[in-house]
Parts: C-alpha cells; structure tokens; sequence
C-alpha cells in the first residue's frame, strides 16, 4: 500500500538525516533544519525540561523539519481522533491524534508541533483523506520552544489523550518498541 507524503518535499528523494544524539540547541537564533530526525534515535542532554524526568532520550517518532506554517497532511485514509495544544516547555504544543485501518490494524498517527491554528477545524470521527491537509508546523513561540518541524509518531494502542511519549528512558524501551512502530513503515525510506 502506497501511503501520502505528510509533509511537502521532494519524497523521491531521501531527506538529510539529522543526527541529534549529541543535543539540541534551543537557542532561539539557531538556524532552521532541513531534514528529519530518527527513530529509535538516543539524544542524550536533549530533553532537559522537568517533563521529561532527565531519563528520557530515545525518540519513538521521526522529525521532519521545514519553516513554520508548512501544510502537514493525513498519509492515509482515516478518521480525526483528538487534539490538544500540550502547551508546554519542549512539549508538543498543538497535537492531533488520528487513526487508520491499515489492513486488520488499527494505527494512531500523532502529529506534534503543530500551529494553534491548526486546532480546532475537526470533530472527533470526521473522516479524513490520505493527503487531506491537518494543519500547519508551529512556530517556537506556540510547537513547545523548538525549531519548527513535525514530530510524526505511530502507536497501535489508542492514546487517552492527544499524546504520546515521545521519547522514553531504556527502561521502557522493550514495552515501547511493542506499542510505537517505526514510522517510516507508513512514511517510506524517509532518510538513510
């Protein structure tokens, strides 16, 4: 099955892997990325809000950065789920949860660091359309203080709420690895 790009790039080409495992700038006059950032990727003195209790660094989605504002889409058919502007330092922000039928399976696709005008245009059990556009990418001010991009997560357990650990510690890595599949089974060979 041949599934939407989420974002606008060149999909026939891999992006630049950016490879965070050394940190995170959270300067604000850092320059903008150009790229994504890896599944199962360990980023240690990254996460460095009370948020995230200093243990967790593995990251369980991919990143995909481009300029506040860029459309982010539905990369299959679906149906809106939930959403939530997890309004904190390094948190999320805007977020909306979907959910797919992919063969027997039921997927719950989390879109992360959105824009807040990205809330609010749907109502849970609104169908979607592969490629429909969600919403946009945040700017730092409103996506939880980072570099515009989009944290892209899969989970095959339903979310209680709009959000998913995005990152969790080596201790949780067995069980996570049971509920969150690498992306890039929906998203393609999005880097190498």
């Amino acid at each position: 099955m041949k599934f939407k790009p989420v974002m606008e790039y060149d999909s026939s080409l891999p992006l630049p892997k950016i490879d965070l495992s050394m940190g995170y700038s959270h300067n604000p006059d850092a320059p903008q990325l150009i790229g994504a950032g890896g599944y199962l990727e360990y980023r240690r003195n990254m996460y460095t809000s009370a948020l995230f209790g200093g243990e967790r660094f593995i990251h369980m989605g991919v990143d995909i950065w481009g300029e506040a504002g860029t459309p982010v889409f539905a990369f299959a058919d679906g149906f809106f789920l939930m959403e939530k502007d997890n309004d904190n330092n390094l948190d999320y922000g805007p977020t909306i949860i979907t959910v797919h039928t992919i063969g027997d399976t039921q997927l719950y696709a989390l879109y992360g660091h959105l824009s807040r005008n990205s809330l609010g245009r749907f109502k849970e059990g609104d169908s979607l359309k592969a490629g429909e556009n969600l919403g946009w990418l945040g700017n730092r001010k409103e996506n939880g203080g980072w570099i515009p991009h989009l944290h892209f997560q899969l989970s095959l357990q339903r979310p209680e709420t709009a959000d998913m650990p995005g990152v969790v510690s080596p201790e949780q890595l067995e069980e996570s690895l049971k509920i969150y599949p690498d992306p890039r089974i929906v998203l393609g060979p999005l880097y190498l």
